[in-house]
């Protein structure tokens, strides 16, 4: 089946459309940095005795406020929350997405409606990809990477939205405008039919689950990337070995909560991996003959599923919190990678044909 040549170019011109949409909004979300900290202050003190009002009325009107267990406990209501990005309100009594964006700043509305167009944008590039090709558009190192990096930006902003973490923004995209960019300049490769190999109904199965679960782990690795710099700076604070004040870590979600983002992003990411090479192994043994063979390919995507478990199992069991944990997780990001752009690039195996330019 031919290539549709006017849905491939589209492809090509909504991506580039995507790349620079998301490139403004890392510089409004950087904007928010260096110009939106004093309104947004400004804007949290004012907010706090409402929050506490709305707190008070609502323990004396025997409402239920619904909180984290580990953050309150039911005996004594929760104060206010100050929102990342601006603000406060009580627990139970958030306001919603819209409202909440609206009021973290100008430079926020401006960063959320850049990020929100360039995720349509790269959507519908995806959507054009597939079209063009007839057939799922991961099916190559160059569709894998742009497919994932949609899947990151999609799952970011739920993250933001959900609990408004507008300071994430600019290493987030940053990372995403990063990755696409180098897909887009480095491993471009023009629409074309897949090989025999892969003309399987399974790669809508396997390599969709491989996709979705690589760009959330790709969000989590940058999630834990911050810890381990936030921590470090707060920890020479503490020690007294340099002065607070830095602006920029100051502005980011605390410890806390970036160390409970990052487990709550590879919580959900992992079963998907679980059961994209659950997947690959009913496909292998459809194609040929064999569930398991350790090819370099299965063995590394195995060996990034081992060290994701470790990461679970470290923190449910043993009570793993701070670096080590993230250090471990951020081993089965390099794992992930490693597979990616090394394995699958240059050494031979069965999944040879997934390397660049094929």
């Amino acid at each position: 089946m031919s290539v549709n040549l006017g849905f491939a170019q589209a492809s090509n011109d909504f991506l580039i459309a995507a790349l620079l949409i998301y490139s403004l909004a890392v510089l409004a979300f950087a904007g928010d940095y260096a110009f939106g900290r004093p309104r947004r202050v400004e804007a949290a003190k004012a907010a706090a005795p409402a929050a506490a009002q709305l707190a008070t009325v609502g323990a004396a009107g025997g409402g239920i406020a619904v909180a984290d267990p580990a953050e309150s406990t039911p005996a004594e209501p929760a104060p206010p929350v100050a929102l990342p990005g601006g603000g406060g309100v009580a627990p139970g009594r958030r306001l919603g997405p819209f409202r909440s964006v609206w009021a973290a700043g100008p430079w926020i509305r401006f960063a959320m409606a850049f990020s929100a167009v360039g995720v349509s944008a790269h959507v519908v590039a995806v959507v054009c990809r597939g079209i063009a090709v007839h057939r799922a558009p991961w099916g190559d190192m160059y569709e894998f990477i742009t497919t994932l990096t949609c899947v990151a930006a999609l799952f970011f902003g739920y993250i933001v939205v959900r609990h408004r973490a507008y300071g994430l923004g600019v290493f987030v995209m940053g990372a995403v405008v990063i990755a696409l960019g180098l897909a887009e300049t480095l491993i471009y490769t023009p629409a074309g039919p897949l090989v025999p190999a892969l003309q399987s109904y399974w790669l809508s199965i396997h390599v969709t689950a491989m996709t979705l679960a690589t760009g959330i782990f790709f969000v989590a690795a940058v999630l834990g990337v911050m810890y381990l710099v936030a921590e470090r700076y707060r920890a020479k604070v503490a020690a007294g070995k340099i002065a607070p004040g830095n602006g920029l870590i100051d502005r980011i979600p605390s410890a806390a909560t970036l160390d409970k983002l990052t487990y709550r992003t590879v919580v959900f990411g992992f079963p998907i991996w679980t059961f994209g090479v659950i997947a690959g192994a009913i496909w292998a043994d459809q194609a040929w003959g064999r569930y398991w063979g350790w090819d370099p390919v299965e063995t590394w995507a195995f060996i990034t599923w081992v060290i994701y478990a470790a990461y679970l199992h470290a923190r449910a069991t043993a009570g793993w919190r701070g670096a080590r944990a993230h250090y471990i997780q951020l081993l089965g990001f390099a794992s992930l990678v490693t597979n990616m752009l090394i394995v699958q690039v240059f050494i031979t195996g069965m999944h040879s044909y997934a390397g660049v330019g094929h």
